[in-house]
């Protein structure tokens, strides 16, 4: 049912675009964020799981970095049916976001997977599992790539605009793109707030089925911050809300009115 609530948060990818200065950045150390995950089957939202995710700085391999935590659950009440606990963490430059370090450690029934990739950008090539991978030089990985995209001035886009960008994924380099769709105000479980409209491209699998199906919300104002997510599955369909936070780097001024 909620197999890949990661996936399904961590789809807004990085843009290929110009890396921010750091004094750009949208986020900042101490910030934390929680998703609530619903979904309906049968006409009716149920809250099914939760993620949340942390941002912390400090060093890698001597560099200054954001150290990201990503880590999705299903409700507890659920766990008899399908029992999920996912983290995935990144280790990303402050000074240009890329990224350095990349672990999954998940948890989804019966299916276990732990895997780690480090990317060594000075000869474009990522160490993972199953050895060495050639790479772009403005990959990310699902993690440093959410954090990039919300540092895009979407306010150079006009509505309709397709921005490509690649992704390191499954050892694999995707090739996709996120589809501007303009601003417009957003209900949410939260409140209502001013947001930018996009949609990513999906890859086909096990849970979507592929194309611009799925919706993304994030908030007009400095920070960013996906507020509301929808799409349909193979089976049933999603909504995740943001729920919580915390230490924001910006005032939350998009938000015009709680619920």
């Amino acid at each position: 049912m909620v197999r890949n609530i990661m996936t399904i948060l961590l789809v807004l990818a990085g843009l290929v675009l110009t890396t921010p200065s750091r004094g750009q950045h949208a986020f900042q150390h101490g910030e934390k964020i929680t998703f609530t995950v619903f979904y309906n089957v049968i006409g009716l939202y149920v809250n099914a799981g939760t993620a949340t995710f942390t941002t912390k700085e400090t060093t890698y391999q001597n560099n200054d970095v954001f150290h990201v935590v990503g880590e999705g659950a299903t409700n507890t009440k659920y766990d008899w049916i399908f029992k999920v606990r996912d983290r995935y963490e990144s280790y990303f430059r402050t000074d240009n976001l890329k990224p350095l370090k990349f672990v999954r450690n998940v948890q989804e029934g019966d299916y276990k997977r732990y895997e780690e990739v480090v990317f060594d950008h000075e000869n474009k090539t990522a160490v993972t599992n199953k050895g060495v991978i050639r790479i772009p030089a403005s990959i990310q990985d699902v993690i440093s790539s959410l954090y990039y995209a919300r540092n895009i001035d979407y306010n150079k886009y006009k509505k309709g605009d397709q921005i490509n960008f690649n992704m390191f994924l499954d050892n694999e380099i995707h090739n996709m793109y996120i589809r501007y769709l303009g601003k417009e105000n957003i209900k949410t479980k939260y409140g209502t707030f001013r947001a930018i409209k996009i949609k990513p491209l999906l890859l086909k699998g096990n849970v979507f089925d592929g194309g611009e199906k799925m919706t993304i919300w994030v908030t007009d104002d400095a920070n960013r911050i996906p507020v509301r997510i929808e799409s349909p599955l193979t089976v049933g369909k999603i909504k995740v809300d943001m729920m919580q936070y915390s230490n924001l780097k910006y005032p939350l001024t998009a938000l015009a009115r709680v619920r």
